[in-house]
């Protein structure tokens, strides 16, 4: 095999930590429908022969096994295609280590016209996160600077690459496209609301409604205008970044439709949506979960009698049951409708949360996902005489839309007003979308008591990674009840967005800008003790950075009090990126 031959992929996913000590990580790829398997070898072994995910038009989608030991200290494996064929390596922490992460989100486009508005290469950012992850891969004018020789003599210098997981937050892909590449769809767009909510889907169009979920994957995940993979020189996109770092993926409304879950009750309901968002969970489930679509349960209404129709309410899945026969799987949490998902890895653990299968304008989780999430949160670990490191110090919430934003309050009345139900105006929707919204506040509320708590009681630290805003910001969810050497009572949020959507840079783009920096000073009364405030974005002077960037989360494994954990922000700037750096120090009482 002297080139890949793949219509997709490999794209590698993170699938926690086994008993035994396996990291367990998979790879999807899409091969042409009948077409050989391609052979794939890790560590010089060869991998078990694939999973199949997904066998649809002309392609099948494959899953393959390329878990292997944690030891000691952390390492380089090396895998890819047999009898010459092409080769990446991905790294693997230390036993009782934390991974080192990334974080992006906003992968895309919403309207192409916004390539327009940017000012360097649509994949400038991703071709900085891989070259800050792998030396090799730099061009040979990539010059560094001050903050990236710290991490050059404790990595690179090693032989080592940088990360160890990649955290993507949501809209992984954008599917708005729909809109305008079936004609049926936007002859729908132009029809009148009554006609739009009346509207039939037939056999032909919903087949190419699922075609088209299906395709788009291959189309920007590994362009047809991108060179073989066995070439001398990559490309330093989305491709090269999934194929090099085990990622972590949790949807957002462009993976479905932009506004998926802030229309009305009315318009969530009608047969277009509903058959949209059905395809949209198969291609999500295959493609970014890497989950055989057979083993995907349908959603199920819930049956009780008087149950309002302003909330999606579903019936529970019993995911553990489920996905029994799947070693592999993900581990979604029993008792939810959706796909939230944690892991536990050494002194970190990681929470995914799916904020968009049960969300609707006044709902952002529905209350079995609730009581799934606080059952989960009891299992972060105390620690192991054994093995000290084993002690969650640091959970990190992933959240697809900011918990701690400037809240727009005359905007959202304006709006509420106002704003219609259009799929091609994303004003609304983009402001329903936000924790910060007053139909959302209630939740918001529990949220950050649920999060608290566990911090008070297991004596550990939470950070909120988020994106989608199209801007870097820090914010601070606060206890004011407690004092400030409890920091256990501080959650840090980190927002970075997005790696390939440009940032406010239009005219009235800018004036947005504005608003959000004047409103950003106010602080939020959640209740009498819970307060939401955005923080002067580290070395900049405003609260928020209008700029495409990428984010670092890494542990400097500190002594007896605990390991720091540090968020580094890559900013794209006209002469290249510069560094914005925050920590978030050890727990104390």
């Amino acid at each position: 095999m002297s080139k890949a031959r793949f219509t997709v992929g490999p794209v590698l996913s993170f699938r926690g930590v086994s008993e035994t000590g396996q990291w367990q990580v998979t790879a999807l790829v899409g091969v042409a429908q009948g077409s050989a398997f391609p052979a794939l070898v890790i560590e010089g072994r060869a991998c078990a022969a694939p999973k199949v995910l997904l066998e649809h038009g002309k392609e099948t989608i494959l899953r393959y096994d390329l878990s292997c030991e944690q030891q000691a200290q952390e390492r380089t494996v090396r895998f890819g295609a047999a009898q010459g064929g092409p080769q990446w390596e991905f790294s693997v922490p230390g036993r009782d280590y934390a991974p080192r992460m990334a974080y992006v989100s906003c992968n895309g486009f919403s309207d192409p016209s916004g390539m327009r508005k940017l000012v360097r290469p649509e994949n400038a950012v991703w071709a900085d996160l891989i070259s800050n992850h792998d030396s090799t891969l730099r061009d040979a004018g990539y010059v560094l600077d001050k903050e990236q020789l710290w991490h050059e003599a404790r990595i690179h210098d090693k032989g080592l690459k940088r990360f160890q997981l990649l955290l993507m937050g949501g809209d992984q892909i954008y599917f708005d496209s729909i809109w305008e590449d079936i004609t049926a769809l936007k002859k729908w767009v132009g029809l009148s609301r009554k006609e739009q909510l009346a509207f039939k889907v037939g056999v032909t169009l919903e087949r190419e409604i699922e075609s088209y979920y299906f395709g788009l994957y291959a189309k920007r995940w590994l362009p047809d205008t991108r060179r073989d993979w066995g070439q001398a020189k990559p490309n330093l996109d989305a491709a090269d970044a999934m194929a090099r770092i085990p990622t972590v993926m949790m949807w957002d409304d462009h993976d479905i439709f932009d506004g998926w879950g802030s229309y009305s009750p009315a318009m969530q309901h009608c047969e277009l949506f509903q058959v949209m968002m059905r395809h949209a969970r198969k291609a999500f489930w295959v493609f970014q979960l890497q989950h055989a679509l057979d083993d995907l349960p349908p959603l199920q209404g819930l049956k009780r009698a008087n149950v309002s129709q302003q909330d999606p309410q579903y019936e529970p899945i019993a995911w553990g049951t489920w996905l029994k026969g799947d070693r592999l799987a993900l581990p979604l949490l029993d008792g939810q409708p959706g796909f939230s998902f944690g892991f536990h890895i050494g002194p970190v653990s990681l929470f995914v949360a799916d904020l968009r299968t049960e969300r609707s304008r006044t709902q952002v989780m529905g209350a079995a996902t609730w009581a799934a999430m606080q059952a989960w949160l009891g299992t972060l670990r105390d620690g192991e005489p054994a093995h000290p490191g084993s002690k969650c110090q640091h959970l990190m919430f992933m959240s697809s839309v900011p918990v701690a934003h400037p809240k727009l309050s005359l905007a959202e009345g304006l709006l509420d007003t106002f704003g219609q139900d259009h799929v091609l105006d994303s004003n609304a929707d983009d402001l329903k979308d936000h924790w910060s919204h007053g139909d959302h506040e209630g939740e918001r509320k529990r949220l950050l008591e649920s999060l608290t708590r566990i911090a008070e009681q297991r004596l550990l630290r939470v950070s909120i990674a988020s994106g989608d805003v199209h801007v870097a910001a820090w914010g601070s969810c606060y206890r004011r009840d407690i004092p400030p050497t409890s920091n256990w009572a501080q959650i840090q949020q980190f927002t970075s967005s997005g790696v390939v959507h440009p940032s406010l840079i239009g005219v009235a783009e800018r004036l947005f800008l504005q608003l959000l920096n004047h409103t950003a000073s106010k602080v939020q009364s959640i209740d009498v003790q819970h307060c939401v405030e955005m923080m002067l974005f580290p070395g900049f002077n405003r609260y928020v950075m209008p700029s495409r960037n990428w984010l670092a989360f890494e542990l400097d494994m500190g002594g007896e009090a605990g390991s720091k954990l540090w968020a580094t922000w890559r900013c794209e700037t006209e002469a290249g990126f510069s560094n914005h750096l925050q920590a978030v120090h050890p727990a104390q009482k």
